[in-house]
């Protein structure tokens, strides 16, 4: 993983791939994926997959899976060239349950494997020692590619990569300009694994602030774009935003094209207003 650090220009690197690389057994994350909370037709992700998305964020608590399988078998789209996430939910994350639900969500997902799985809350049946032990297990058995945890604080976070046999892979969190935790993209820079964004759009609110929409304004983009080009310009990080219609998936692929300035990335950190939309 490569680029420049800050938030003002575009990276250069693995994570400006628009696939999901695995060259010489290392794998990249494609910059923009598709958040699939809420989704409940096929056709949704089978139109993002045909649009040139290569990531898939889904979750055993979002119970639509079998949505997102049937989105990806029916979608003109490699299953290679997909890079596909599910998370373990907080009820299931004792070593047997972990395992079992896991392969639970293979079924739904009508897949042989996935290639990223997250703890999804450090909540619940969450046991550091128990819980990792089962995704490493699971890795070890080639059930999932990649390790991965969510929501979790930097504290946890070195825990979980002290614990870990698998190397720590991806962090994902929520993450957009009116929730910024740069500690979080630090930790992720220094130690080498991606920081996913997750609600990169702050459900919508971005549209309402007027520094967003002043810098919309200067490029002829909208806040959107410049929301997600703000993320993308930080080193390691890529992001998940939910669409349904084709406009909005088309839109949310600009990001990777839009490349904000210093000042444009200053204004963006000097935002005065704090909306958490997924607190614990």
């Amino acid at each position: 993983m490569s680029g420049a650090d800050g938030g003002g220009g575009r990276k250069d690197g693995g994570v400006r791939t628009d696939g999901c690389e695995r060259d010489g057994g290392e794998t990249t994350l494609p910059p923009v994926g598709l958040g699939t909370m809420g989704i409940r037709d096929p056709e949704t992700v089978a139109t993002a997959l045909e649009l040139g998305y290569r990531h898939l964020d889904t979750a055993q608590i979002y119970g639509n899976e079998a949505v997102v399988g049937d989105g990806l078998a029916a979608a003109d789209a490699p299953r290679e060239e997909v890079f596909l996430a599910t998370k373990v939910w907080a009820d299931s994350l004792a070593r047997d349950d972990a395992i079992e639900t896991t392969r639970a969500s293979l079924g739904r997902l009508d897949v042989d494997a996935v290639d990223l799985l997250y703890v999804h809350r450090p909540v619940g049946a969450y046991d550091p020692e128990e819980t990792l032990a089962a995704f490493d297990r699971l890795r070890g058995e080639g059930t999932v590619r990649h390790v991965g945890v969510s929501n979790f604080s930097v504290d946890q976070l070195d825990e979980a990569r002290s614990v870990l046999d698998s190397p720590l892979f991806a962090h994902q969190t929520e993450y957009h300009p009116l929730f910024r935790r740069p500690e979080l993209v630090e930790h992720a820079r220094r130690h080498g694994y991606y920081l996913v964004a997750y609600s990169p759009l702050a459900g919508g609110k971005v549209f309402d602030v007027p520094v967003l929409s002043a810098i919309a304004e200067k490029h002829g983009a909208d806040e959107a774009a410049v929301s997600l080009a703000w993320l993308l310009g930080k080193e390691n990080v890529v992001v998940i935003p939910k669409a349904s219609g084709e406009a909005h998936l088309r839109a949310n692929l600009t990001a990777r094209e839009l490349e904000l300035d210093d000042g444009d990335a200053a204004a963006i950190e000097s935002i005065d207003r704090e909306v958490e939309l997924f607190p614990d």
